[in-house]
């Protein structure tokens, strides 16, 4: 799976920690994708359950951050509560939760903040944002980047 260097290094080194200090394995189940691979995503979403759900799940094409080659979606080894909000409260969820910041990375759309983000509780999706926003946000306890540079909230498709 392709991203970015600086976020491909932090990942290997996540995942390494999640193993040495904790003996937990993780996959990575999703990282960058083109806008056709998204709009593939997103379709087959649509096609599932409707427009309005899939906006608060899978971003629209052109729109997602995994086209950034900054996101990824992490599973467990064994899986677990695989793309399911109960990957939070796993094991691995928990340490990823907990350490995600010390490595650059945030979890992009964390609990109860859909109204902010415009997607629901994703503890699988990680946005590598450095180490210094990361050390920041992790400090200040601001958990969305929406909040943290005053954007507006959620994504409006229909503007």
């Amino acid at each position: 799976m392709l991203l970015r260097d600086d976020a491909a290094a932090a990942t290997e080194a996540m995942f390494a920690a999640a193993q040495s200090e904790a003996g937990l394995t993780l996959q990575l189940t999703s990282a960058y994708r083109s806008v056709d691979t998204q709009a593939v995503v997103y379709n087959r979403t649509v096609g599932n359950i409707g427009q309005a759900g899939a906006d608060q799940v899978s971003a629209r094409p052109g729109h997602s951050e995994h086209q950034t080659g900054l996101a990824i979606d992490i599973g467990s080894l064994p899986a677990s509560c695989t793309f399911e909000a109960c990957f939070g409260d796993t094991a691995h969820g928990q340490w990823l939760a907990a350490n995600a910041h010390r490595f650059g990375f945030i979890v992009r759309y964390p609990k109860d903040l859909t109204p902010i983000t415009g997607f629901v509780f994703e503890p699988w999706h990680f946005r590598y944002v450095g180490l210094e926003l990361a050390a920041e946000l992790q400090a200040t306890g601001i958990a969305t980047l929406e909040e943290f540079f005053g954007l507006p909230a959620a994504p409006d498709y229909a503007g």
